[in-house]
């Protein structure tokens, strides 16, 4: 099974779906999933065969050998890759999005030329450094401090919960240039991985094995100051300029894997027989199926809507909040029904359901936490 036709997208959407199905299918079949989710390991294969196929590319300036999509390409793209699996989506999201977008929108020409390039082609994957761990849904009250001293400022901190830090090749940096100044105090700075002074630990998490969380330490580590992105003193508004675009992709993972929850919980039930009958033939399971169907339409509206808010030039702040609630909580919901359909099968390691249970428990918590969403919402209502 695949996603569903819909009548919004236009011919290339649609052949962004029916070329990259097949190319997962090939690189990472679902027994490579099983294999690699067991043993904690990323998914180099997949990866690099997107990056060969030019989707690296898709949101970025064809003159650092970009594909200039749009923002509803993206969204479709990435539905598109989470259907397949959630986890190979955040990989990706990690570098184009997370951290590749900032150095689009903040470095210096030089450095643009220096890593864009190597993002695109796969080469060059990337992670951003923000949540602390006194500073997760507060972001201004971060304390990594970068102090300047020459031409370099030096680092010093911890980050925690980091996705894809251990295999990345450059990290984007939220510090604190100015320790009184709360967010007016934020300031960016792409980091080479390498650096000396600078440690990676992955963390055992409940589910997304084959990307993992990290904590990262800052122990002295020099940074030339020309690899500061934006302004000095400006790294809050450039985190906040990216958030409708993370939000967005946040919900198009969803909305893929809501629908893959309910294709494999269909494919079980289909051969269940209980009572002389498939499981299907009951209405108590054909309802809960009808239920999960409408959050999977319900998601996807949603996030082509804003989708299409974003390539008109607005700035759909309140919209983008709505839409990562309903993906992301709808997510966690299906993934549930999902295991109460097929039962004890669905609570075995035999099966893949259990695994888009606990990849999905992630969604209301990474990316700003649903508490955090309802604020803005609510903030955006006037109240």
């Amino acid at each position: 099974m695949s996603l569903p036709d819909d009548y919004q997208l236009t011919g290339s959407q649609r052949m962004i779906r029916d070329s990259v199905l097949p190319l997962l299918a090939d690189v990472l079949p679902r027994e490579k999933i099983r294999a690699l989710d067991e043993a904690g390991e990323f998914p180099f294969d997949a990866y690099e065969a997107l990056a060969r196929a030019g989707w690296m590319g898709l949101p970025y300036d064809p003159q650092y050998g970009g594909a200039g999509g749009s923002f509803k390409d993206l969204a479709v793209f990435v539905e598109t890759v989470a259907y397949h699996n959630a986890q190979m989506a955040s990989a990706y999201l990690a570098s184009v999005v997370y951290g590749g977008m900032q150095i689009s929108h903040g470095a210096s020409d030089a450095v643009k030329d220096e890593i864009l390039p190597g993002i695109i082609s796969g080469k060059t994957r990337m992670a951003l450094c923000l949540t602390e761990p006194e500073a997760g849904s507060d972001v201004s009250a971060i304390r990594t401090s970068a102090v300047a001293d020459g031409d370099d400022y030096v680092i010093n901190g911890q980050k925690i919960y980091i996705t894809c830090a251990h295999v990345a090749h450059q990290l984007v940096v939220a510090t604190k240039t100015d320790r009184e100044a709360g967010r007016r105090g934020i300031t960016l700075f792409v980091v080479d991985a390498r650096t000396p002074g600078l440690t990676i630990r992955p963390l055992k998490a409940l589910g997304r094995r084959m990307i993992h969380t990290n904590e990262v330490f800052f122990d002295n580590v020099r940074v030339p100051a020309k690899r500061m992105l934006g302004t000095l003193h400006g790294g809050w508004y450039a985190l906040m300029r990216g958030l409708n675009m993370e939000r967005l992709c946040l919900s198009a993972a969803a909305s893929g894997n809501i629908q893959k929850i309910i294709d494999y919980a269909k494919d079980y039930a289909d051969e269940r027989t209980q009572f002389g009958k498939p499981i299907t033939e009951y209405q108590a399971v054909a309802h809960k199926f009808a239920d999960m169907q409408v959050m999977a339409e319900t998601t996807r509206v949603l996030t082509y809507r804003v989708a299409d808010m974003l390539d008109a030039g607005l700035q759909p702040t309140a919209e983008t909040a709505i839409a990562k609630v309903v993906a992301t909580e709808n997510n966690c919901k299906c993934a549930d029904m999902g295991i109460q359909i097929m039962g004890g099968a669905g609570y075995m390691m035999e099966h893949e359901m259990q695994m888009y249970f606990r990849d999905a428990r992630v969604g209301p918590i990474g990316g700003g936490t649903s508490e955090i969403m309802r604020t803005i919402i609510a903030k955006q209502m006037g109240l």
